[in-house]
């Protein structure tokens, strides 16, 4: 009796159990490698490009730096919006063209939608594959159960049939039984710590870029860097300079809406 034992006798239900708990593991280790890969790497480019947004001399060197490196990770992809959201009413508006109805509105309503589609965008990203992790988490227990109760019901009958009712006839098939179970579990635990791990990161993410969008969209509204707004934008570089090690105990808020 064993492992071995099982897969050879299991039946064609059992084999699409197994089937389905396999792809459930692939899948979440695949998850958890390339998102956790995704996640450092963002978060050393966003790092790197803060400092570069607060060391800058003017928006035009934040905008060349955008245009040389690219829109990477959500802080430039976030600024690289509201760069292009102030493009299109100089066009439109100023250079006489017929807006259309995204350009539509005063340029500070503008920006402000931009950078909410900016942040809807990331947040879109971020959450790529934890529907699948949530799913895997909460009904692989129970697909393995199914196994279980499935794999039982056939040694009881067994059993049944061969009118040997003794604990050594019973224990071997009942404990083979189990083993579906035990998959099951195996497959839904790191389903789940990823999914807690990726969703407190996300929360960060999208906390600071949502404090990082309200100096944003100061700085294109105005264009000018008065010293109180430069000291709480300061502050604010901090907290996401910081985003990589913080270990807030507080819920984030994703949402993101200026008044």
């Amino acid at each position: 009796m064993g492992l071995a034992h099982f897969i050879n006798n299991a039946d064609a239900v059992a084999y699409v159990v197994i089937g389905l708990l396999l792809v459930a593991s692939i899948g979440t280790w695949y998850l958890i490698f390339s998102k956790g890969v995704r996640v450092l790497r963002m978060q050393r480019e966003s790092a790197s490009f803060i400092n570069a947004f607060w060391d800058a001399p003017n928006l035009e060197a934040v905008a060349s730096r955008i245009r040389e490196k690219g829109t990477t990770e959500p802080f430039a992809h976030l600024v690289h919006h509201g760069f292009t959201a102030i493009e299109q009413y100089k066009r439109r508006h100023i250079g006489g063209e017929a807006p259309s109805l995204i350009e539509a509105g005063a340029p500070d309503d503008l920006l402000t939608r931009a950078l909410k589609r900016a942040i809807d965008e990331d947040r879109s990203r971020l959450e790529f594959g934890q529907t699948f992790l949530a799913t895997v988490a909460s009904s692989a227990p129970f697909v393995g159960l199914f196994g279980t109760v499935w794999g039982i019901y056939h040694a009881l009958i067994a059993i049944g049939v061969s009118g040997q009712g003794t604990l050594d006839k019973v224990a071997g098939p009942v404990g083979e039984a189990l083993i579906m179970t035990g998959i099951g579990l195996a497959t839904a635990i790191p389903a789940a710590i990823a999914y807690n791990a990726f969703a407190r990161a996300n929360r960060n993410t999208l906390a600071q870029l949502n404090a990082f969008a309200y100096d944003v969209f100061a700085f294109m509204a105005t264009g000018v860097k008065t010293s109180p707004m430069l000291t709480d934008a300061r502050a604010t570089s901090e907290k996401v300079i910081a985003m990589t090690r913080s270990d807030a105990s507080h819920p984030a808020h994703s949402s993101f809406a200026l008044r």
